[in-house]
């Protein structure tokens, strides 16, 4: 039989990308902590206040590789009383070769942030579930338009020099 695959065109796996790459390399549960000071007891209706706090981080690994850390954190409270407080911290570790400075900073900032969150969402939900809770979803988060805003507060704040 003959090969097939001769002047067929590269191996597979080997690069010919030549433009800007961003792409997934691993994705891992770097960090989570579950807090229900008196469990799932709960009086009366179940009505929590919830409050969710995103804060992302990133560290270059290598000139190319860029570990990126989604930290979600959510803490419910009924009548000024902690019922759960969930932290979880979902990392990535992400390719990053041919972007500026500019497409960097909106990777690491929305883009990487949005193939993480999914991961953290579902990683919150277990975690609370498991704690005896009613299940809880995260609702969708638009990082883009996060991104947008952040960006448009820092050009609206003065730049002060002592």
């Amino acid at each position: 039989m003959a090969n097939e695959t001769a002047g067929a065109g590269p191996a597979p796996g080997a690069q010919t990308e030549t433009g800007p790459v961003l792409a997934l390399q691993n994705v891992y549960l770097k960090d989570c902590s579950y807090e229900a000071p008196n469990g799932p007891r709960m009086d009366g209706n179940w009505n929590p206040q919830i409050n969710l706090d995103l804060h992302t981080a990133a560290t270059g690994l290598t000139p190319e590789l860029t570990e990126v850390v989604l930290t979600v954190t959510v803490a419910a409270k009924q009548n000024d009383a902690t019922i759960f407080l969930v932290e979880v911290k979902q990392a990535g570790i992400f390719l990053l070769r041919g972007l500026n400075e500019v497409d960097s900073k909106r990777a690491i900032a929305s883009v990487c942030p949005s193939v993480l969150f999914p991961y953290a969402r579902a990683a919150v939900s277990h975690l609370v579930t498991q704690g005896g809770f009613p299940q809880f979803l995260l609702p969708p988060v638009n990082f883009d338009a996060l991104y947008a805003q952040n960006a448009a507060q820092q050009q609206q704040t003065p730049v002060t020099t002592n």
